[in-house]
């Protein structure tokens, strides 16, 4: 990655989404707590001159957290972004950005009040010209310098508490690549300690949410350094999949032909250099990735430990997997049993939905079955498959949104894994995103999926699932209530006859207008049950 000292800052701010704005990643930011940059049409902070934002306060959630991490002020992401910045921008109505420049996902127009609806398409559907396209945005954005911003290669006390940064340049894809690793990074507690189990973008609550934020975001930067703004993912739907067929050089790059764990020279992959993949030798050094080449990409599919993963997922796991009513249960974690989430994220058996740890299913299963630089979690985005893969992912959670309908509040408001609470900000994004806000379904976010877009019918029968699946679990009171119903409606219907046929028994010129015997006043209908 080409990589920028700080004397050489740039002032051009062009709005956009990531982990440390360039224009805060200074002495001055750092040590007033502040990343309040301002807007470029007006030279206000946060556009506030054109009513876009202002300069804010981070609120922090209280709630209390799950018992994973017992530790308290050792490591940066705890309290996002409070270490860093305890300032920042809040964007009003449909604007965002770090500096309220941009607009909220789905809306555009230079007030941000149009709406706009993208569609992410199956990449084995789109035209020559189309994939062809797409592989060349893959190449530009590991090529093209980030102009907004810049990674952290040290921590905040390595930083001597803001007084000497340490921050590099980037490229737009390896920025991604970057987060990916920093967000599930092990904790430094000094000397050779570290606490492994800690993630803020897996093994909990946060899995989902997090990746959808994750796209969106890289979706946006391809967007704007190619001028496209119609581009969006394409996914690869690998359900029953017998191999990797997206491990081609026509489309992801084929196998070497004489060193089975790299790719084709004939595809433009096999040129492309990993960063973030050596875990170990950070932690021994209590030091950051600081985004350094480390090698090519390997990726051996279909030769790794069948006995963790014996093949790609099938679509019956899948559907199992849409069955399950719990987006979180238990330990919220990934000893989660009958659990949503921990069971497309593969934790869980996708038959029983039990927690398993020795087997890796649906999400985990491909990255297992991969076999190289996906397979490893901090490093796994320097596989372009991977955008690919979480792109279906994130389709498979759409797909149980509008099937399950679930309240905000089904997500959990508290007691989750560190950083993983409903109002939590999701780690190392700046601008700030708390993990509630994305559990929505993705036409309020500004996408859908091709193959979500079906005929009305089968979207009628999809929006009749979730009360199918109530009625199910209630029949035998439905059963009752309709025998009960029939039981009224026969005494009733026999009643109204026996008096209709007493009344054909009156003449009809001494048949009272009002009946006011005894006798009327004391009938009464009765049911036995």
């Amino acid at each position: 990655m080409s990589l920028f000292a700080m004397g050489f800052l740039l002032v051009i701010l062009q709005p956009s989404t990531g982990q440390f704005p360039r224009a805060c990643a200074n002495t001055q930011s750092l040590l007033r707590k502040e990343c309040c940059p301002p807007w470029d049409r007006d030279g206000s902070p946060c556009g506030e001159l054109s009513s876009r934002g202002s300069c804010q306060n981070i609120l922090l959630s209280q709630a209390p957290l799950g018992p994973q991490f017992p530790f308290s002020g050792v490591d940066d992401r705890e309290d996002w972004p409070s270490i860093f910045y305890n300032r920042t921008c809040k964007c009003e109505g449909n604007f965002m950005g770090f500096n309220c420049g941009e607009c909220k996902f789905g809306f555009s127009g230079p007030n941000c009040t149009e709406r706009r609806l993208r569609t992410r398409r199956n990449i084995f559907q789109l035209t020559t010209s189309e994939k062809d396209k797409f592989l060349a945005y893959l190449n530009l954005a590991k090529n093209t310098p980030s102009q907004d911003y810049v990674i952290a290669t040290g921590t905040y006390t390595q930083m001597n508490n803001g007084s000497n940064p340490m921050f590099r340049n980037i490229n737009v894809y390896d920025l991604f690549v970057w987060m990916h690793y920093y967000a599930s990074r092990d904790t430094l507690l000094g000397g050779s300690n570290v606490w492994r189990d800690i993630d803020f973008a897996h093994e909990a609550p946060g899995f989902l949410p997090w990746h959808r934020v994750f796209l969106l975001m890289w979706e946006r930067e391809i967007q704007k350094i190619t001028g496209d703004g119609n581009f969006t993912i394409p996914y690869w739907d690998w359900r029953d999949a017998e191999d990797c067929v997206v491990c081609t050089d026509e489309y992801m790059g084929g196998r070497h032909p004489t060193n089975p764990n790299l790719l084709s020279p004939a595809s433009f992959f096999s040129s492309w250099q990993v960063i973030c993949t050596r875990s170990e030798e950070y932690n021994s050094q209590q030091a950051l990735c600081n985004a350094t080449s480390e090698g090519p990409i390997l990726r051996n599919p279909g030769n790794n430990d069948k006995s963790r993963t014996p093949r790609l997922p099938s679509s019956a796991e899948v559907e199992f997997c849409l069955s399950l009513t719990q987006y979180e249960s238990g330990s919220m974690d990934k000893m989660a049993n009958y659990s949503f989430r921990n069971t497309l994220e593969g934790f869980a058996d996708p038959r029983t939905a039990i927690s398993n740890i020795s087997q890796s299913g649906l999400h985990n299963a491909l990255h297992i079955y991969m076999n190289g630089s996906m397979s490893q979690v901090q490093g796994s985005a320097n596989d372009p498959i991977f955008v690919l893969h979480h792109a279906f992912v994130d389709s498979i959670f759409e797909r149980w949104l509008r099937r399950h309908r679930p309240m905000l509040e089904v997500y959990p408001a508290a007691n989750a894994p560190i950083g993983h609470n409903r109002e939590n900000y999701m780690v190392p994004f700046i601008p700030l995103y708390r993990n509630g806000e994305f559990f929505k379904p993705s036409r309020e976010l500004g996408y859908d999926y091709e193959y979500l877009q079906e005929p009305a019918l089968d979207s009628f029968q999809e929006f009749l699932i979730p009360y199918l699946e109530q009625a199910r679990q209630i029949w035998a009171w439905l059963v009752g209530a309709a025998v009960i119903g029939g039981i009224i409606t026969a005494v009733l219907t026999g009643l109204i006859l026996a008096c209709r046929k007493k009344r054909r028994g009156t003449s009809s010129e001494i048949q009272p207008l009002l009946t006011e015997s005894e006798d009327y006043n004391n009938i009464s209908y009765q049911s036995n049950f």
